[in-house]
Parts: C-alpha cells; sequence; structure tokens
C-alpha cells in the first residue's frame, strides 16, 4: 500500500494539486511574508484537497493525518494556516500539545502574543467578513463559540489530568458534545506504544486517539520531522496518515538551509574556541561591511551532563578576560583552515589590528550576552531570549547546552558549534545516540538566516552555492567545530548524511570554469554590454480604475432567502416544489441605489477596503467617499438580486448588507488573484566584463554535469568558458549550436555563446525570477549594427510542465523584441522558446526565426 501523499498524487496529479486555490481566510490572515515557498502552499492544497474531494485512500473520519516536515521548514506556520481554515470550516476549539514545557511558552507567544516576534498572524484576523479572536482557554467549557479557543499543553499533562480529574483541567466530558481539533507537535514521541508494539490503553497515545474517537467529526493532525520509517510499526500506524513529506534532505536541496562545513583541528579545546571566536568576528564584521544587521551565535556543547555544562561557562568567561592578543596571533600563524586565513586578510583589508580583534570579542562575549539552557528551570526561563535570538535587541551571543536544544529551538543565526568533548559512542559500525543528537542539533542550527544584497534578491534561500569562492558564502554556512579524528567524523557525517542536511564533499568535485584568454581580449568583453532586469516592487501608479486593474464588471448575484421548499425522498420527490410566486424572478440594483450607510458598514467590515489598503491598489483615490461615489468604482457596479416577486418588493437593509459582503469579498478575491507585490523592472546594462567571470563550481563526482564536454567547446572561439558542466539537455543543445555555426556566420559576426552561471537573473510581469542557462550574442554583419542577445533555456520534457510559465516569459521577451541603443551600439532583446532534444527540429526553426526577425 502507498502513502497517503503518494496516493494524493496517483489520484490528482502534481498539476492538478497545484491548481487547488488557497482560499483568503487563509493568506490574509497569516503573517505578511506567507506565500514564498511553494512547498508550503503544497501543505496547504493537499489538506483542502484531500478534505474536500472523494478519492480512493482517503483517510475514514475522525481524520488523522501527519505533516513529515524538516526542522525549519515552517511547521508551525502550517499550523496556524490549518487553524484558520478549519475555523472557517466550523471548528472552534483546538488541542495543542507537545512533550516539552520548554515548547509550550514558545508556541503560546506565537499563536496568541501579537507583540511576539515570531507571532504567526496578521494584526486583525478577518474570516467571511467578521473579526475573529484568538484566545487561550484552560478548558473548553469556557470557549465561545464565535472565536478561536486553543489549549495549550503536554502530553504528559494531558494524560494526567484525563486520568486524574481536578478542577479546571480538561476531562473527557470537554469533548463529547464539541467537534476538536487535536494539533501534536514534535509527533513522533507519540508513538512509543506502537513502536514497542506495547498495549495503547493507558499510554500518551492511547490517550490522544481516544480524545480523537470522542466525535466523528474530531480532527488530529500531526507534526513531525522525524519519522522512523525504518519502523514496520510505525509504517503500518502512518501509511494512510502522512498527507505530505518534505525531508530535511529536499529542504536542504530547495536551498532553504544553510550548508553543514565541519571544521576540523588539531588544536585543543581552548584553541578550538579561540578560533571559532575568529570565525564569529569575521562572520559579523562581513555582514556589516555589506549592511546586513546580523549578530551570530555560537553553541558549546557538553556531552552528558549539566555540570560539565556549567564548567564549560565558567573556563569560557575566564578565556574571554585572559584574551590576548598572543592567542590571536598563534590562530593566524598555525591555522591551516582556509576560511580562517581568509578571515585574518579580511580584517587587514578593514584595518583592525589583532588588539582591535581582541577588544570586539571581549565586548561580544561578555558575561551577561552568555546563557546557559541546561536544566529544565533554565530553559523554561530562557525559552524567549533563546527563541529570539535574532531580535536586535537580544543580547545573547553565545549558548552553552547539553541536550535541552535539540528539539524545539527556533533560532536562525546560530553559525557556529563547538564540542567541547572528544570521545565517540559508536556501535556495531553506527553512530551512537550522543553523535544522533549531534546530528538533530546541527540540523536546528541549519536554518536559513534571512539577507539579501538588493532589492528583489530572495532573501529566504541560498545564493552562492555556484559561487564557492565568493566571500558572502559564509553568510550561508554553520560550522561544526570538533577535534580531527578521522572515524569520528566517519560517523557523523553519516548520521547528518542520513538525516539529509549534509553533503558529503568526498561526493562533490571542484570545477573551474575559466574565460578563454582570446575572448577577454575581444573588443566584445571589453566594451559590450549585458541586459537583464530586477525584482521591484509593482507600482500602481497608473490603476486609476477597476478596469485598469482587470476586476469584472459583471453583476454579482444574490439569491435572497424564502420559505419555498419541498419534501424529496432517496429515490423520487414526493411533493412538488411550492413557492409564493410562479416563478424566481431577478431585479438588478445600482449600489448607489443601496443606503450609503450600509454600504459603508459593509467596507468597515472587511479590512481589505479601509483606506490604507485601498490607497495601495488605487493610489488616485482621494477618500473612501470617491471609492463609493465614483463611476470609475463602486458607483458604477450592480447587484442581480435573485427571489421571488414579494421578497424583490421587500428587501431588507440584511439583504443589502449581505449581498455587499458577497460582492466586496468578489472583489477582493479579483484584485489580488491580478495583483502581485513586485513586477520586473525595464532592462538594464552592465558591462559583459563585469559580469562574467572565472568562477569555481561543485557538481557530483559521477553525475552527467561532471563531463565539461572540453572535447567539442574547449578550443571554439564561439564558446566563451574552457567547459560546459550542464545537463545532458544543455550538452544536446551546444551540440546543436555547434552544427548550425557555420549557417549563422553568413549573417552574423562576433557569436558568443555564454552559459550563464547564475550571473544573469531576469524577472516577469509578476515578478518571478528565471535564470535562462545561455546567452547568445551575435552581430548582423550587413545592413542596420545591431547585437542580438538571445535568452535560450535548454528544458528536459519532464520538467517543461512546471515550467511553462517560463516558456511563456520568453515567449513575451521574442513578440516584444525590445531594441536598446548605447550611443552607435544597438542591441535587440530577444528569445527562444524551450530547447528539447526531443523536439530539436522544431526549436532550429525557431531560433532561424528569431535570429531574422
Amino acid at each position: 500500500m502507498a502513502f497517503l501523499y503518494d496516493i494524493l498524487l496517483q489520484e490528482f496529479g502534481k498539476r492538478a494539486i497545484a491548481q487547488v486555490a488557497i482560499p483568503n481566510h487563509i493568506t490574509d490572515n497569516l503573517k505578511s511574508g506567507f506565500g514564498r515557498r511553494p512547498y508550503q502552499i503544497e501543505a496547504f492544497q493537499r489538506f483542502i484537497l484531500c478534505q474536500s474531494e472523494e478519492f480512493a485512500g482517503k483517510p475514514r473520519r475522525p481524520f488523522h493525518l501527519l505533516y513529515n516536515m524538516a526542522t525549519g521548514s515552517g511547521k508551525t506556520l502550517i499550523m496556524a494556516g490549518l487553524i484558520l481554515h478549519l475555523y472557517e470550516k466550523g471548528y472552534q476549539n483546538f488541542l495543542f500539545f507537545v512533550n516539552s514545557n520548554n515548547i509550550i511558552q514558545k508556541t503560546k507567544n506565537n499563536f496568541v502574543n501579537p507583540q511576539a516576534l515570531k507571532y504567526l498572524f496578521s494584526d486583525k484576523i478577518v474570516i467571511d467578513g467578521k473579526e475573529v479572536l484568538i484566545k487561550e482557554v484552560d478548558n473548553f467549557e469556557e470557549a465561545d463559540n464565535q472565536n478561536i479557543n486553543i489549549k495549550f499543553t503536554t502530553i504528559q499533562q494531558l494524560h494526567i489530568d484525563l486520568n486524574n480529574t481536578k478542577e479546571n483541567s480538561v476531562t473527557y466530558e470537554d469533548f463529547k458534545d464539541k467537534k476538536l481539533v487535536l494539533i501534536a507537535d514534535e509527533a513522533h514521541h507519540l508513538s512509543s506504544a506502537t513502536k514497542s508494539n506495547g498495549a495503547l490503553y493507558g499510554s500518551w497515545e492511547g490517550t490522544v486517539l481516544e480524545i480523537l474517537n470522542q466525535n466523528f467529526e474530531n480532527v488530529l493532525l500531526e507534526f513531525t520531522a522525524t519519522l522512523d520509517y525504518e519502523s514496520q510499526e510505525i509504517v503500518n500506524k502512518y501509511q494512510d496518515k502522512v498527507i505530505f513529506k518534505y525531508d530535511l534532505a529536499q529542504f536542504r536541496i530547495d536551498k532553504y538551509s544553510k550548508e553543514i562545513n565541519l571544521i576540523r583541528s588539531l588544536y585543543d579545546e581552548r584553541d578550538r574556541i579561540i578560533q571559532a571566536l575568529i570565525i564569529n568576528l569575521y562572520r559579523q564584521e562581513l555582514a556589516t561591511s555589506n549592511n546586513i544587521n546580523l549578530k551570530p551565535v555560537i553553541l558549546f556543547k557538553a556531552k552528558k551532563t549539566i555540570r560539565e555544562s556549567e564548567q564549560n561557562k565558567e573556563n569560557f568567561h575566564k578565556l574571554i578576560d585572559e584574551f590576548s592578543i598572543a592567542m590571536v596571533e598563534k590562530i593566524k600563524k598555525t591555522s591551516t583552515v582556509s576560511i580562517v586565513q581568509k578571515a585574518f586578510k579580511f580584517f587587514e583589508s578593514k584595518g583592525l589590528s589583532a588588539n582591535d580583534i581582541v577588544k570586539r570579542i571581549q565586548t561580544n562575549f561578555r558575561l551577561e550576552n552568555c546563557l546557559s539552557a541546561n536544566n529544565d528551570t533554565e530553559a523554561e526561563q530562557n525559552q524567549i531570549l533563546l527563541n529570539t535570538l535574532e531580535d536586535e535587541n537580544n543580547p545573547i551571543r553565545a549558548v552553552f547546552a547539553v541536550q535541552k536544544l535539540n528539539e524545539g529551538w527556533d533560532v536562525l543565526n546560530l553559525f557556529d558549534i563547538v564540542r567541547l568533548y572528544e570521545d565517540r559512542d559508536e556501535k556495531d559500525g553506527k553512530p551512537g545516540k550522543v553523535t544522533l543528537s549531534e546530528a538533530q542539533l546541527i540540523g536546528r542550527g541549519a536554518r536559513y538566516y534571512p539577507f539579501a544584497l538588493e532589492e528583489g534578491q530572495d532573501k529566504y534561500t541560498r545564493k552562492y552555492d555556484d559561487d564557492i569562492s565568493n566571500d558572502m558564502k559564509i553568510l550561508e554556512e554553520l560550522y561544526y567545530h570538533t577535534k580531527e579524528d578521522s572515524r569520528y567524523i566517519s560517523e557523523l557525517k553519516k548520521a547528518l548524511v542520513e538525516s539529509g542536511i549534509y553533503e558529503d564533499d568526498e561526493n562533490l568535485i571542484t570545477k573551474q570554469l575559466i574565460l578563454k584568454s582570446d575572448f577577454k581580449g575581444t573588443d566584445f568583453y571589453r566594451n559590450g554590454h549585458v541586459f537583464f532586469n530586477k525584482k521591484v516592487p509593482r507600482s500602481f501608479n497608473n490603476i486609476k480604475s477597476f478596469v485598469d486593474l482587470g476586476v469584472t464588471r459583471t453583476n454579482y448575484r444574490h439569491t435572497l432567502s424564502s420559505g419555498g421548499g419541498r419534501m424529496s425522498g432517496a429515490f423520487f420527490e414526493r411533493e412538488n416544489l411550492t413557492l409564493n410566486e410562479e416563478s424566481i424572478k431577478t431585479k438588478d440594483i445600482k449600489l448607489t441605489d443601496i443606503p450609503k450607510n450600509i454600504v459603508r458598514f459593509a467596507l468597515s467590515q472587511n479590512p481589505f477596503f479601509y483606506f490604507d489598503s485601498l490607497s495601495h491598489y488605487f493610489p488616485g483615490v482621494g477618500s473612501l467617499s470617491e471609492f463609493i461615489n465614483s463611476e470609475y468604482f463602486l458607483a458604477s457596479l450592480e447587484i442581480t438580486f435573485s427571489g421571488t416577486s414579494n421578497r424583490l418588493k421587500e428587501i431588507s437593509q440584511f439583504d443589502y448588507l449581505q449581498a455587499l459582503n458577497g460582492l466586496l469579498q468578489t472583489i477582493e478575491a479579483d484584485i489580488k488573484s491580478i495583483s502581485t507585490e513586485y513586477e520586473g523592472s525595464a532592462y538594464m546594462k552592465l558591462p559583459i566584463h563585469q559580469v562574467f567571470k572565472d568562477k569555481e563550481i561543485k557538481v557530483y563526482r559521477d553525475s552527467e554535469r561532471a563531463d565539461g564536454q572540453e572535447t567539442l567547446v574547449a578550443k571554439e572561439p564561439w564558446y566563451v568558458y574552457n567547459a560546459n558542466y550542464g545537463t545532458s539537455e544543455e550538452k544536446k543543445f551546444v551540440e546543436l549550436f555547434a552544427r548550425k555555426l557555420e549557417g549563422l556566420m553568413h549573417k552574423f559576426e562576433n557569436i558568443y555563446l555564454i552559459r550563464n552561471e547564475r550571473e544573469v537573473k531576469i524577472f516577469d510581469k509578476y515578478g518571478r525570477a528565471f535564470e535562462p542557462d545561455f546567452l547568445l550574442f551575435c552581430k548582423q554583419r550587413d545592413g542596420e549594427q545591431m547585437t542580438f542577445q538571445v535568452f535560450i533555456e535548454p528544458k528536459g520534457t519532464h520538467l517543461a510542465a512546471n515550467d511553462k510559465w517560463k516558456e511563456d516569459f520568453l515567449n513575451e521577451i521574442r513578440t516584444e523584441q525590445k531594441t536598446i541603443k548605447i550611443y552607435t551600439d544597438k542591441y535587440l532583446i530577444t528569445a527562444s522558446p524551450f530547447y528539447n532534444y526531443a523536439n530539436e527540429n522544431e526549436f532550429k526553426t525557431t531560433l532561424d526565426a528569431t535570429l531574422n526577425p
């Protein structure tokens, strides 16, 4: 039997899932920024599809589903969105539980404290035109049916409360007459009975299932990053429940995590710490010099006991007190770690002396800037500090811990973990518990710290995977500092690879991409230009009416309620439909004929139509009155009411309000569906020699990309790099181009094909980024002296459908055929549709047409 996440794919297909619309009650009410990650959208789409559609393999009621999502991927955001969606579907009561006390306060802040840094909801939650509050409750007897009620507890406390009833505690009676949504975080802790083949009765697991089964309409949503797919018992339990799988490996591949580097040295513990402090300062100073506000944090890891960690902290404070120029100079002279040497070169370039380094490190790591997170009391007291380390007002720079932070710790600016012990716990050739816990901790620290160097750059994903010598790459890496021990390193690597967060360097090889010297000597390299655009905030300055934005002008239809009805059997009609009149009739009413006070009240119920929101989309609107009275906006609209003749004669104020709410929700949906916050700018230029440079890249050792196609391109003047480390489809395209070259040379000179190693990015009208694989430059020999710049994208058949928008974008560029003049030079910016080997002849025809406009 397949897992539920595969069944959904088999039943509906990837495209059908991607077409599921995310309702406004989710998107509008989550904190601004939702929607930037495709996998989060898919997580909602799958739930909506599973809940609303019938299909073979659909889970039985009461629904019990599990999200298997990587640490740092935003599980709590998905929880928040599902709470909103289920509230809209009629659920008001939510029971959140987790296995650890130190996660509860963090979660409460995320859900119910609007002042919290990581609060998940919009400032005002509005669903179906009314404001909804989120309330924390002790039990569901005190809950109200107008708002979202959440009880927070640990699974241990929940189990105790239900089996040892006391005043104000939750009881099974609370669940019998109320439909409930149970939300379990770190849910792998709920399967101990299943995994051990033990009895469910009396276990935490049994308690949760008993609550779930109290009501047929209950829903249990479990979330975990670590589901044990190796256990047959776990597979049997969750096969029909895992609705979405987005593991750490995919999270890393999609560039949402830091990369992991192991810093191994023969230094003793003290010098390993000093080396880590120097790297920490380098990160901070590098970020500052690039206008990035970063406070990098170090974690010092003890092996087993709190006493060890306390001693580590005491030793660290002594080291900081005694920190000296001699310590810094020793690391500078003896460290063979390349990033350390790069750090010292950077310090020199900025005029930072060894004394400056000492003073800054001593300031950063003062006693009050260091935190212990060991015993339960400390962890709970410090939970807010630990989970707001990114806050600029949070002073913490160093954290000392044993095990308490392996789960439930949300941190983005952890960049170094220093292992302050040296032994191993391998057993039977497998990593031991301590090593596995180290890998788990590293996974928590691998959350990406968002930053952008320019407007429109994606701040939430890695940017330098294909530019490994770039200084900024250190801001995308987590370093794990340890003693050089080949056996331990091998065990740790194995644990990290199995977790999915690490790619062993042994599987990768570094390749040098070198621009040919002959190309560097050309006039085109020295004086030519490349054209691209940027992602910019969308301007609505030219929007003067609904029509300009594309809002539909079709009348909104509203059916008036009436008492007409009938009774029917399961297989035949028992009564004819009886109405007060013979038929339903319609009546068009202009909004200008509806009392203004009702229109204003309807607008006041929907935050989208608050004036500050309206002025964003329609900057020319001077007031709410203008929006109501102008023929360019509401005054031009009508509502078609349908109902009996009597009802049409007696349309009440409430009828008007209901109809207006429906109309406004339709307008809002129209505007949001066709409006984006960003768009592509006009073309801009940079000199060729500033954009395309020598660089290092890493490719998989045995992959198709490891072959650089040197036999074809190494000596050809038209291919500007020494090699092509592209995909097989890209290599097929280059082979085709080589065959076409002779024909092109009759019309063109200065023909150069450049593989785009992420140097050039273009943005479509919706602000979506695209990096075409190749840029072709060629200059006409005769007639007008014009240089063509052609964007070309080879695409495998299996990827073409998913990237159709990119081909549409290329076709738009080709249709526009933008010409730009720079002094006496003229450029034509154009593109070709996707190249695919299976349709190579069709591509040749299109390319010929592109180069002969």
